[in-house]
């Protein structure tokens, strides 16, 4: 009679919830509505005070404005599921309205901020610059008398000023970090590197970036001018550091309130009549090394792998004598010799730097000696090419490796090789010798941290840009802020190479035809070109690569057709290009570049151009590759035509006759039409990197996990477990696997040809209604084939898989005590599941002993979730922990380092009452609405007979905190224990 009672009582509840819905409904919008206004309100309070700059939104206004959005997504996902009009469901939704409403009430009052919604800011100085060991007494003296002034009030601008290479930028970089180490001088600290290609546009630009103002809507210099001054004015005692000044200007048209709230100036100049000029108070004049200290960084940038004898040692100290003390001649020429141990070449190298000397006193052109003899003693036509070839960039530009290879390989500075990988790794090869031989600098990328990019000194590019002034001849006029083109008398008829690259070029004029019959290369990216006439190419017959990348044209010259020495035609990004004239005659192209441009069918001839190496069709309105086009291309190694558009796709036989392809990223319209080129693969050969896609698509599909893999595969709505000849046949080699609405699919292992993907790494299945499990344990025998595969996968990601029930099942129910064939999953590092709403458990405790490598674990959105890890009474696999008690199971995940439970409302347990998690890596743990998860079974080590947090916690975030609070633990401590890792907030 009692479970009765109870029944009723329940029901009663649950149709009380269904009770005035739609009023209740309407009370939660009107509710939200005045959440809405107070968060327009607040938004409009800050954009004011942050305008200010020096104030700063409270961590609490950042939470609450997100927590906002966060509940503003939740009702309209209510209002979307209240349409379904089902009762129980609409009894679900009833209290869902209910929990709703109460926090949208909390958000409102929480609102209110009495406190205030800004603090004043108190920054970060700032990042410390990377820098080399400051040598010499000098400079160590030049440092003190620096700092020594900065500390007077009465200085208000120090002029540090020397020749190019002798150490200004690194002296005064150590003042910079000295700065930020220091508490107690300056709160702020702004580092600018001015450099040649001064404007005072650009450098109101530089200097507003760094003291978070947008000066993007104004143009008015004065007014610039004025909002400058009052960022800067309102960062009291701060040192502007401006490095590499070339120009005389007055600061108050930049905006430099030069004194005003201990605003301080430092300044790097090549001569103390621009200290003067600048009204530099103190001059500091940095001097080359003593010969002693000279020859000391020469042998320590040398090394020691090759002994001196005296004799030796005599010619070394000549050498390193000749690079006038100072330190970058120093660096590059010890770079050069480094490893060189016959004594005829110090000699001969001895005696090419004294014939090289032009006049005692022109310290720049005897170190421009040095440099140049680093230049000659590369000892490789090729490689000095390249080198020069590196001072078409502007200055202080950060080269991408890769972009540069490719430039080698266009401009045949790398010779035919056997493959395009061959040729990439020489092009590396090139540039480790001159960054080795230190005429050019690596710069570590964040992420991962590895040399991506490249660039020049200043003073090495001078020296660049001076040979190439003579022979062979460059025009280089890149990054110099130009409108127009350059004056008719510089387009000499021994021009070679021309770069206007990154200047504001918007159209050439009609009259421009410049008559340079040499020139071989013509780099105009990056300027927002909108016009080119017929004429200007006319008279460039010998043009070998045209990079027009990154304008704005429609059209392209007719006169482009008669280029027919160009082996390079670079026009990616011209997403309005929409018409390229005949390409029928340039028939030693080697390299079209057509990618993110506007065209809407394929140029006319492009079947003419059998030379192609590289091809790039990722054009979103192509409509159409004409069948057998791509055919006629058998020296392709490189080919992109995935998601050229919706529309075009490519053939699979005419694909697989491309023998020589390396990379290839297609888009197939059909299974049958993919295993075409699948199977041609299976023969041996193919590319070493491939992203292939099956099936429709959409336009805003974007997928960035794949770009961690070399060999991926796509299917998108598509039928890929039938049998027969439709059954899909995947590549041998594949590391990526990406399903969507693929809804024939039960699960993986209804993939057959998956049996020999043994390399497979990373899959994604994503709303594929047909999906009930993972795995089929009844498919996973020590023979099956899904064994191998699963063997080696790392991450598995799972979402809006509406009929998803298991991970895995044994004979269609749930596998509880059988467990999975040893090694399934055993590599599996990610696990992602999202959205699926019919999924109860997860694990269970034998699939759990395979997941040893596990690092992180993300659930989301599983509204029935009740489960993490299944237990039942007959369980035999699980170990127990007779020093913690009879019966304690222990499961443990030795490298789980984050666990992520989010939005799980009927998640009742991770694992049993009589269970533990032993995670003795974990580092992030965030827990948001799962109101009915009681306990948090995780072990937590004992010291001195308390417990401790895991020594690798970094930070629990936990949402609604009344909810954390309730939480039980195994031992009363472990709450206060934890207690400082705690956050409590929405926003993860």
């Amino acid at each position: 009679m009692e479970i009765f009672e109870q029944i009723v009582v329940m029901g009663g509840k649950q149709l009380s919830y269904c009770y005035g819905l739609d009023e209740k409904m309407q009370k939660l919008k009107r509710k939200l509505e005045n959440l809405g206004s107070r968060e327009a309100d607040v938004n409009k309070e800050l954009e004011y005070a942050e305008s200010l700059s020096l104030k700063k939104r409270r961590q609490q206004v950042e939470n609450w404005l997100t927590n906002v959005e966060i509940i503003k997504r939740d009702v309209q996902r209510l209002e979307q599921a209240l349409a379904e009009r089902r009762l129980l469901r609409r009894a679900q939704l009833g209290k869902r309205v209910e929990e709703l409403s109460g926090e949208v009430t909390q958000l409102v009052e929480q609102g209110r901020f009495p406190e205030g919604i800004t603090f004043e800011a108190h920054e970060t100085k700032g990042d410390a610059l990377l820098t080399t060991k400051l040598l010499g007494h000098m400079f160590q003296a030049n440092m003190e008398k620096i700092w020594a002034c900065l500390m007077q009030e009465e200085v208000l601008i120090i002029g540090v000023y020397g020749m190019g290479g002798v150490g200004k930028t690194t002296l005064v970089t150590h003042i910079h970090n000295k700065l930020l180490e220091d508490p107690n001088t300056f709160d702020h600290v702004f580092w600018i590197t001015v450099s040649q290609d001064f404007s005072i546009h650009k450098l109101q630009n530089d200097i507003a970036k760094m003291v978070d103002l947008d000066l993007s809507n104004v143009d008015d210099e004065k007014k610039r001018a004025a909002k400058l001054a009052q960022a800067l004015l309102r960062r009291k005692q701060s040192v502007l550091i401006l490095d590499d000044v070339w120009n005389h200007f007055l600061l108050e048209k930049v905006g430099i309130p030069l004194g005003v709230n201990g605003c301080k100036l430092i300044l790097t100049v090549r001569s103390l009549d621009l200290c003067r000029r600048m009204s530099c108070q103190v001059k500091i004049k940095v001097e080359p090394l003593s010969e002693e200290e000279a020859w000391n960084l020469f042998s320590e940038k040398l090394g020691h792998e090759i002994p001196l004898t005296p004799e030796l040692k005599d010619i070394t100290r000549s050498v390193a004598k000749k690079c006038a003390g100072l330190p970058l001649a120093i660096v590059v020429m010890a770079g050069s010799m480094r490893g060189v141990d016959g004594i005829s070449e110090w000699r001969n190298a001895l005696e090419i730097l004294k014939e090289s000397k032009v006049g005692q006193d022109d310290m720049e052109t005897e170190v421009f000696q040095v440099l140049r003899f680093s230049y000659w003693s590369l000892n490789d036509s090729k490689v000095q090419q390249c080198f020069l070839y590196c001072s078409l960039y502007p200055e202080d530009y950060k080269i991408k490796r890769e972009e540069l290879i490719e430039r080698f390989i266009d401009e045949g500075l790398i010779d035919k090789m056997k493959s395009r990988q061959a040729q990439i790794d020489r092009g590396h090869t090139i540039l480790n010798k001159l960054e080795n031989s230190c005429l050019l600098e690596g710069i570590i990328d964040y992420l991962p941290y590895e040399k991506k990019f490249l660039k020049m000194h200043d003073l090495i590019r001078d020296m660049a840009v001076q040979i190439v002034n003579v022979s062979p001849r460059f025009m280089v006029e890149a990054g110099m802020g130009l409108k127009d083109l350059p004056d008719e008398e510089n387009w000499t008829e021994d021009l070679e190479k021309v770069s206007l690259m990154h200047n504001k070029i918007s159209e050439i004029p009609s009259s421009a035809s410049p008559r340079c019959p040499r020139i071989s290369t013509m780099m105009l990216q990056y300027n927002g070109l909108r016009r080119i006439p017929d004429s200007f190419f006319e008279h460039m017959c010998a043009l070998e690569v045209l990079d027009l990348s990154y304008n704005a044209m429609e059209h392209l010259p007719n006169s482009i057709s008669n280029l027919e020495n160009l082996r390079a035609l670079l026009l990616t990004e011209c997403d309005q290009l929409n018409h390229v004239p005949s390409l029928a005659k340039l028939t030693a192209l080697r390299r079209l570049d057509l990618g993110h441009t506007g065209i809407t069918e394929v140029p006319n001839g492009m079947e003419m151009l059998v030379n192609l190496r590289y091809l790039d069709l990722f054009a979103h309105n192509l409509k159409m590759i004409p069948v057998g086009t791509l055919a006629n291309f058998s020296h392709l190694q490189y080919l992109v035509v995935y998601r050229s558009s919706t529309t075009s796709k490519v053939v699979g036989e005419e694909v697989a006759s491309l023998r020589k392809l390396e990379t290839l990223h297609g888009h197939f319209c059909e299974v049958r039409n993919f295993n075409a080129y699948s199977k041609s693969l299976q023969e041996g050969g193919g590319p070493s990197n491939y992203l292939l896609q099956v099936g429709s698509d959409d336009p805003d599909f974007t997928l960035n996990e794949s770009d961690m893999f070399e060999k991926c595969v796509i299917l998108k709505r598509c039928n890929i477990s039938r049998g027969g000849e439709d059954s899909l046949v995947l590549p041998n080699d594949i590391e990526y696997l990406y399903i969507q609405e693929c809804n024939d699919v039960r699960s993986l292992c209804d993939i057959k040809s998956l049996k020999t993907a043994t390399n497979l790494k990373a899959s994604v299945i994503r709303k594929c209604k047909g999906v009930e499990q993972v795995l089929s344990s009844s498919s996973l025998s020590s023979s099956s084939s899904c064994i191998l595969p699963l063997q080696s996968l790392e991450s598995l990601r799972l979402s809006f898989l509406q009929n998803l029930r298991d991970i895995i099942t044994c004979d269609g129910s749930f596998s509880r005590s059988k467990s999975p064939p040893p090694g399934i999953l055993s590599c599996l590092k990610e696990f992602r599941i999202c959205k699926c709403p019919n999924i109860k458990k997860l694990f269970t405790p034998g699939l759990l002993k395979c997941l040893h490598n596990l690092e992180e674990i993300y659930v989301e959105d599983c509204w029935n979730l009740v489960e993490i890890v299944a237990m039942e009474a007959d369980e035999g696999e699980v170990e127990e922990y007779t020093e913690k008690g009879i019966g304690t199971l222990i499961f443990t995940l030795p490298k789980l380092r984050f666990l992520q439970l989010w939005d799980l409302p009927e998640l009742k347990s991770i694992c049993a009452s009589n269970a533990e998690l032993v995670c003795d890596s974990l580092q992030d743990i965030i827990l948001r609405y799962c109101r009915k998860l009681k306990r948090i079974p995780l072990s937590l080590p004992w010291i001195d007979g308390q417990p401790s947090p895991p020594p690798s916690l970094q930070i629990i975030k936990a949402f609604p905190k009344e909810w954390w609070e309730s939480l039980e633990w195994d031992h009363p401590h472990a709450k206060n224990v934890l207690q400082p890792f705690c956050h409590f907030t929405r926003y993860v």
